[in-house]
């Protein structure tokens, strides 16, 4: 049999013992929560930082994309406008065997004032907010067909409604983008564009029969980059499917918060 004091030592030992692996479990569980919190506390940092990057180069964008709209409506619109005015009034002097030729360089200019006042609207965001998403997306459209480059179309599903300024010019500059990239590179006959109006969500589809890529490859390309970037500014979900030989396609799903 234990005496009584070898039991209170053994005691006092598994006290002991206990004391300390709770003390350490507790520093353990205080350690790591302090390493999540300054881990948590570093990555939403991270995440301002490049979010407020995003933002800036963004703004830079636009209002260098102003800037231009500006210089195209004052200095180039400006100087086809006096072209065509100068060739209305020479207009009576003209032969009329001169006639044919003379009325093909008077079209030439007015198609070519009316594509730089349409880049122009293109490029300006107050244009774009002061008519809206879808208008400067027609826009856009009817411009593809008068230059014949392809054959676009604009399809309207539900009834629409109005997206707030800022975020329709982040989802017209994707568009935009996207475009761009069918016109440079596709090599496309055929541009489809859909806005399906819902509530809660507008759903914008944009595809074109262009030769297509592997999207693996251009998955550091600065237009994708920029795509992605606006369209996680504004919550939207961003789809960019695309294969060799079967074109292109682009699905954003914008929450519009009005259910």
């Amino acid at each position: 049999m234990l005496r009584k004091e070898e039991i209170l030592l053994i005691v006092y030992f598994i006290l002991v013992i206990l004391f300390l692996a709770g003390f350490t479990v507790l520093f353990f569980i205080t350690y790591q929560r302090r390493k999540n919190k300054i881990l948590k506390e570093k990555f939403q940092a991270e995440q301002n930082f490049k979010a407020e990057l995003t933002n800036v180069r963004l703004e830079i964008q636009e209002a260098t994309l102003k800037n231009v709209s500006w210089e195209l409506h004052d200095n180039i619109g400006q100087l086809l406008a006096i072209a065509s005015m100068q060739l209305n009034v020479l207009n009576k002097k003209v032969s009329q065997e001169n006639q044919k030729g003379f009325q093909e360089v008077k079209n030439m200019v007015a198609n070519s004032l009316a594509e730089v006042r349409g880049l122009s609207r293109s490029l300006n965001n107050e244009v774009i907010d002061y008519v809206g998403l879808e208008a400067s997306v027609k826009n856009e459209i009817d411009r593809f067909n008068r230059l014949e480059v392809m054959n676009a179309n604009l399809k309207i599903e539900g009834e629409p409604y109005r997206v707030p300024q800022e975020d329709s010019i982040i989802l017209f500059r994707i568009l935009q983008e996207f475009f761009s990239n069918v016109i440079k590179y596709a090599g496309a006959s055929e541009l489809k564009v859909k806005f399906s109006y819902n509530p809660g969500v507008l759903e914008i589809y944009a595809f074109d029969n262009g030769k297509g890529f592997e999207p693996e490859e251009q998955e550091s390309g600065s237009g994708l980059l920029n795509m992605r970037s606006r369209a996680e500014m504004i919550k939207t979900d961003f789809v960019l499917k695309s294969s060799i030989g079967n074109g292109t396609s682009l699905s954003l799903r914008y929450p519009t918060k009005t259910n």
